[in-house]
C-alpha cells in the first residue's frame, strides 16, 4: 500500500467511532459529587445543580434525570438556565414543562436565567409570548424565578440569580465585569448566611467572588464540547478555545464557583470525554461541631429591593 493513501480509510473510521462515541455521550449523564464545608451553614444540606438542558430528553419525560435527581434525595433544586433552546422558527417549552413539573415534586426548585431565557424576554418580536408562557410555568411549580433577584433558604443560605447582559456574552474574552455590576443588579452579597450565586458564565468569576458570591453556580460552555486530559475542555459554543473554566470546581480565597458541563447541546451537537452531567453538592458546617437533622422542607424568604 502506498504512503498517503493508507491514512483516509483509517481516518474515515476514527471520525465514524468519534461520532458514534459522541452520540453515546450525549445520551448518558453521571452524577458528580462535591462536598464543601463552611462556618456559615449551620446544617448538612444537599443541592442538585442542573444547566443547559437545550431540551434534551433522557428518557420519556426526562424519567431517567429525574431518577437520578430522587435518588441523590436533595433539599434544593438549583437550576442554572438555558433549559430550552431559543432559535428563530425553534423555539418550545414542552421539555421544560415536563422537568418543572418533575422537579417540583422532589424539591424546591430556584431558577436563574441564561441567555437562552433572555433572549425569549427581549426578543418578543421573534418569540411571541413564550416569555409569558415560561413565567406562568415557573408560577404553576411554584418555581423560586431568580431574574436580579434573592431568596433566603433556611436561617443560613442566601441564593441570588443574576441576568448577566447580553454584550457581556458577545464580548467574554475583551470585556471585564466588575463587582459593582453585580451589586447594581442584586444589591449587597449576605455576608452572614453563605451567599450562593446562580451566574451564567463562568467567565467572570473574579468579579462575582469580589462581591460575596460564597458559592458561584455557572454553566454556558458545556464543559468544553471536546475533553482532552490536563487540557480540558476544547472549545466553547461560541468557538473559543481552551478556555480553563469551561467545567470544574474552582476555588479562590476560600470563594467556589462550580461551572457545569451541562446535559445538552445546540448548534455543535458533539460531546467527547465529556458525558451530560448533574451535580450534587453537599454544604456542611465548617468549624462548628453540632450537627442537626436535614429536613425535608426549608423557610423560604423572598428578599425585595
Amino acid at each position: 500500500m502506498k504512503t498517503g493513501i493508507w491514512p483516509v480509510p483509517v481516518l474515515a473510521a476514527l471520525a465514524a467511532g468519534g461520532l458514534l462515541r459522541s452520540e453515546y455521550e450525549r445520551d448518558h449523564f453521571v452524577v458528580e459529587k462535591v462536598r464543601l464545608e463552611s462556618p456559615k451553614i449551620r446544617k448538612k444540606r444537599t443541592l442538585v445543580f442542573l444547566t443547559d438542558l437545550h431540551d434534551k430528553e433522557f428518557g420519556e419525560g426526562n424519567e431517567r434525570l429525574l431518577d437520578a435527581v430522587r435518588t441523590i434525595a436533595p433539599d434544593l433544586v438549583l437550576i442554572g438556565g438555558d433549559t430550552m433552546v431559543t432559535k428563530p422558527g425553534h423555539a418550545s417549552l414542552e421539555v421544560t414543562k415536563r422537568l418543572l413539573e418533575g422537579l417540583s415534586g422532589i424539591a424546591f426548585v430556584c431558577y436563574g436565567n441564561g441567555n437562552h431565557e433572555q433572549r425569549l424576554r427581549e426578543q418578543r418580536e421573534t418569540y411571541g409570548n413564550l416569555y409569558c408562557r415560561f413565567r406562568e410555568l415557573l408560577r404553576t411549580y411554584e418555581v423560586g424565578y431568580l431574574s436580579d433577584s434573592s431568596l433566603d433558604f433556611g436561617e443560613d443560605i442566601r441564593i441570588s440569580g443574576l441576568d448577566i447582559d447580553e454584550s457581556y456574552y458577545h464580548n467574554r474574552v475583551s470585556k471585564r465585569m466588575g463587582p459593582g455590576y453585580v451589586a447594581r443588579s442584586l444589591g449587597e452579597a449576605d455576608r452572614e448566611r453563605f451567599q450562593i450565586l446562580l451566574a451564567h458564565s463562568p467567565l467572570f468569576s473574579g468579579a462575582y467572588g469580589r462581591w460575596g458570591a460564597d458559592l458561584t453556580f455557572s454553566g454556558h460552555f458545556h464543559g468544553g464540547t471536546v475533553r482532552i486530559p490536563i487540557l480540558g475542555g476544547v472549545m466553547t459554543p461560541q468557538y473559543q478555545f481552551f478556555l480553563p473554566c469551561c467545567g470544574g470546581t474552582f476555588e479562590k480565597n476560600g470563594r467556589y464557583m462550580i461551572v457545569g458541563r451541562g446535559l445538552g447541546t445546540h448548534s455543535v451537537n458533539i460531546r467527547f470525554c465529556n458525558k451530560p452531567q448533574v451535580v450534587a453538592v453537599q454544604l456542611l458546617p465548617g468549624e462548628r461541631k453540632e450537627r442537626m437533622a436535614v429536613r425535608k422542607t426549608q423557610k423560604i424568604r423572598w428578599i425585595r429591593r
